[in-house]
């Protein structure tokens, strides 16, 4: 990869492992810190998960605006500046404003980070944006693990650990991200590079990302409503965090199997999502009939192999969709979607739940990813009725 690649990626990896010290301890520091109840907890989780909807939709557009070097400082910036308010003031309810001021600021980041990567190295295609998403969770693994030794000493502590780390980001930025220029490209796909085709490319943005929703409405169960289930099991905490480090390492160990098939296949993208989501399918079945951590460590494998066909996918279909000047803002409305499937998706699988049982819910899921196959296989499609139009239209010699 280009040096600019790999910078971008070290900037990820250091940006996620600073906001996954917090959110994995948020619930407990709310409700055993602050004397909050869950479902105050739940609510302020949704707005800062609303705030970072806004800020991905805000840092798509800033990033075709003034590029992605103003857009990722603004973002961290605001993300710095909570997070020294959060380490002076974090008694109640100072933490809750700071909270949803640093989920706006990192959400601004997210999608300048994927639109520049995808801008510094056009020629990469899939494997920029498979290093960023490799990078986040590289960082997912890496912060929850220090977060719990860290707070367990103080949560002063883990709030100094954070802003540091986005204070380290913020001069990795400062220094390095400044002179990096977009490639031009000489061309794209002839079904995307005309300018009068935007509209058409965007529905298909649309389109593809309903299935993109409803993955993340099921993926999101995981770290809610399941998490839940499996300590009704018996299956203690430690063996729960023990499946998300299973799904961090094989994100990292099986990409070498992976990337020659994704590389063979790349032209075939749709094959890949289609693959992806049946793959994501057949591990919530598998939970149908988990009754041991066992059952629920092959799941979590099987759904792993499913989400490294699928994430990595989307964000780089809108950097194909997106006309001249329109990365960021698709890749905004790509990390806003995920987030609002992140957001939504414990709601709807807790009301489930409550009213049915937990099977209701697997059946529910299984269903979603059944849905999600059909804008997969069609997503294009009014870009191929806006070319043939155009066709139509040229006139002969």
């Amino acid at each position: 990869m280009p040096k600019n690649v790999w910078l971008l990626v070290i900037g990820t990896f250091i940006n996620i492992t600073g906001s996954s010290l917090i959110w994995p301890l948020n619930t407990i520091y709310m409700h055993d810190h602050l004397g909050q109840s869950l479902s105050v907890a739940g609510f302020v989780l949704m707005m800062n998960a609303g705030a970072t909807v806004l800020g991905n939709l805000v840092g798509g557009y800033l990033f075709d605006k003034f590029g992605g070097y103003r857009s990722i400082m603004l973002g961290i910036s605001i993300t710095v500046f909570s997070l020294i308010g959060i380490t002076i003031w974090h008694g109640w309810p100072h933490y809750v404003y700071f909270l949803i001021v640093m989920g706006f600021g990192s959400g601004i980041v997210i999608p300048a980070m994927f639109a520049l990567v995808g801008a510094v190295w056009p020629e990469g295609g899939r494997k920029g944006f498979n290093a960023i998403y490799l990078a986040q969770n590289l960082g997912v693994a890496v912060g929850p693990a220090l977060a719990g030794p860290i707070a367990e000493m103080s949560f002063d502590y883990l709030f100094i650990s954070n802003l540091g780390l986005y204070i380290l980001f913020l001069l990795l930025a400062l220094i390095t991200y400044r002179h990096m220029v977009p490639v031009i490209e000489k061309e794209k796909s002839e079904t995307i590079v005309e300018s009068h085709s935007s509209k058409a490319n965007f529905y298909s943005l649309l389109i593809l990302c309903s299935a993109f929703l409803l993955a993340w409405v099921a993926y999101s169960q995981w770290s809610t409503t399941l998490s839940t289930h499996i300590q009704g099991l018996g299956i203690g905490l430690k063996e729960y965090s023990l499946l998300w480090s299973i799904n961090g390492l094989l994100i990292i160990t099986l990409q070498p199997i992976i990337s020659p098939l994704v590389q063979k296949y790349e032209k075939q993208i749709k094959a890949q999502l289609v693959v992806g989501m049946l793959i994501m399918m057949f591990s919530f079945s598998i939970i149908l009939f988990a009754e041991s951590f066992k059952m629920f460590a092959i799941a979590m494998m099987v759904l792993t192999l499913g989400e490294i066909f699928v994430w990595p996918a989307v964000p780089t279909i809108a950097n194909m969709l997106a006309p001249k000047g329109k990365g960021g803002t698709y890749q905004g409305v790509v990390n806003s979607i995920g987030s609002i499937g992140r957001m939504i998706g414990p709601f709807v699988g807790g009301i489930i739940v409550d009213v049915y049982n937990m099977d209701a819910l697997i059946i529910v899921l299984c269903g979603l990813f059944i849905i999600g196959i059909i804008p997969c296989l069609i997503y294009d499609r009014p870009l191929k009725r806006k070319n043939s139009q155009y066709t139509n239209h040229i006139p002969e010699n």
